[in-house]
């Protein structure tokens, strides 16, 4: 009697076990010609890479074969500019909605498909002036715009946009903070 019991207990426990999130949903096609050129950071969740930086800047130029030169910059409380370039790539052909970014160091040299990072244009306005890219596992999300300021509505939308992707902004860095 014990062994039924238990399998019926396993059963039941495994059918409430929680399904994996969904991946958020994305932008869809981007014209990456529109794309290219400068986007200023106006909030990021924490990471490692950026844990030092006050104000971020990308700067994204199209490569052709929908390549892209990846210039990111970042001024630290010290005023010292840090500056990393790599290149963005399609994770599938044709869509330009979700990218892999690759920094070149020696790391990411020696080891390509270990160091590339999920780049997914979440939102972008029609007039491509902000942006919101993040990873499909929620853990990195970047608040983008052409101006480093943007009025109190375009950042309640861009926050909106975020918790409509299931991203918790809680955790969010503002422009001239340092995690």
């Amino acid at each position: 009697m014990r062994f039924p019991s238990l399998l019926l207990a396993l059963l039941l426990t495994a059918g409430c076990a929680s399904e994996p999130a969904q991946e958020p949903y994305t932008a869809g096609e981007v014209d990456l010609a529109r794309y290219q050129g400068t986007w200023y950071e106006l909030a990021r969740l924490p990471m490692f890479f950026q844990r030092n930086c006050v104000e971020s800047e990308a700067h994204y130029r199209l490569q052709g074969d929908e390549r892209v030169a990846v210039t990111n910059r970042c001024r630290t409380e010290d005023v010292q500019w840090q500056e990393a370039t790599g290149t963005a790539v399609p994770q599938e052909p044709g869509r330009s909605d979700r990218l892999w970014v690759r920094f070149d160091n020696w790391f990411s040299r020696l080891f390509p498909t270990l160091t590339r990072g999920h780049y997914w244009v979440l939102y972008l306005d029609p007039d491509y002036r902000v942006a919101l890219v993040g990873s499909p596992d929620r853990e990195y999300l970047w608040l983008l715009s052409r101006t480093p300021e943007v009025s109190t509505e375009t950042r309640e939308r861009l926050l909106d946009e975020a918790h409509a992707r299931g991203y918790d902004t809680r955790e969010l860095i503002w422009r001239g903070e340092t995690q």
